[in-house]
């Protein structure tokens, strides 16, 4: 992986007072990175969006530390302002993943991006990933810590399950537990300084939105949960462009891969390489689902494995997740048929199977 200066650090240097700047930068070119900003920023009728070369181009300057704070700042947030394009997305993605290094052939399954830096309901949907892989599924987690006690790898340690930062302990993880959590900070870390932005930014940027489409383990397999249903044809589109073959994307809870089992359930697919659509009904009836919980303790998930705990909602959350899985990796031919495994693995599950901490 290669090494970069911090984007945030450079953002606290000392700024050169203004009539420095002009003196010194008087007759000389521009800088390179000003070409993009020019495309993007012409206004309504002159400017256009990035092609996928333009963007690979663009970010990979980013990533390389090689961009200005102000052009950092000015590209983020007129592309999260008119929402960014597939093609921009797909360029974005294959700059990062030329900067993670080679990708040795780990047997992932399916890829499982967790990107939601905060969190304001447990995580059930990794009880669902937990169940996959006791079905036999190898599956990648990726992502970024979050705040407060309901994110991912705090949740996962809880089950005994540490993030692996090397190739080595990805294949070891996956061997003896069949699931494996690889942090942001070990797959692309210049891609990971992105996000300590926010606080500056103000809002959340495309980084956000791009790095879901990683899968560093090249699975052929990939789950994506986003939060606004708008985004669900892009990144359909993003990820035909970048040749994964299967995906299924849907709106989940806090933009994680968590189906809400009160509500019909809209997944923007691939198959094949083919876009197409399913819709899953809801699984409950009159039913609510606590989306904003007080008690985000891992506690509460680990008591719900373990069936210390029951509750029919969160219970359905668990399954219907587990079962769109189910369909994308071609285990069940029906939505029917994959709902009744998923319940069937969570009734069968071996609930000491994970060392609880």
């Amino acid at each position: 992986m290669q090494a970069t200066s911090s984007i945030a650090d450079r953002a606290d240097r000392e700024v050169t007072p203004a009539s420095d700047r002009r003196s010194a930068q008087a007759g000389t070119a521009a800088h390179p990175f000003s070409h993009f900003l020019r495309i993007v920023g012409r206004g309504a009728t002159l400017s256009r969006s990035l092609t996928m070369d333009e963007a690979a181009a663009a970010m990979g300057m980013i990533l390389d530390g090689e961009v200005e704070p102000v052009q950092l700042g000015a590209l983020l947030l007129v592309l999260r302002y008119r929402k960014e394009t597939p093609e921009e997305l797909a360029g974005f993605v294959q700059a990062a993943r030329q900067r993670q290094g080679p990708i040795p052939f780990l047997g992932v399954d399916l890829d499982w991006p967790s990107y939601a830096d905060r969190h304001r309901q447990r995580p059930y949907f990794l009880l669902a990933a937990l169940l996959l892989a006791q079905s036999g599924l190898r599956i990648a987690i990726h992502g970024i810590p979050g705040e407060g006690p309901a994110t991912t790898p705090a949740t996962l340690e809880a089950f005994g399950l540490g993030a692996s930062e090397t190739p080595q302990e990805v294949v070891a993880a996956l061997d003896r537990r069949g699931l494996a959590y690889l942090p942001l900070t070990a797959v692309c870390p210049s891609l990971d300084r992105l996000f300590a932005l926010r606080p500056l930014l103000g809002l959340r940027s495309p980084a956000n939105t791009f790095a879901r489409e990683l899968n560093p383990c090249a699975a052929p397999f990939q789950l994506q949960g986003v939060f606004h249903p708008t985004y669900l044809e892009t990144h359909q589109e993003t990820a035909r462009l970048l040749g994964q073959p299967a995906v299924a994307v849907f709106k989940g809870g806090g933009g994680e891969v968590q189906r809400n089992p009160a509500k019909p359930c809209r997944a923007a697919m691939l198959t094949d390489g083919q876009p197409h659509e399913e819709y899953w009904p809801a699984l409950t009836a009159g039913e609510a689902y606590a989306w904003r919980e007080e008690d985000l303790a891992p506690r509460h998930v680990v008591d719900l494995w373990r069936g210390d705990w029951t509750a029919a909602s969160p219970v359905a959350a668990i399954v219907g997740t587990a079962a769109i899985a189910l369909k994308l990796t071609g285990r069940a031919r029906t939505q029917e048929d994959a709902e009744r495994q998923a319940r069937e693995l969570w009734e069968s599950r071996d609930k000491s199977a994970f060392p609880i901490h």
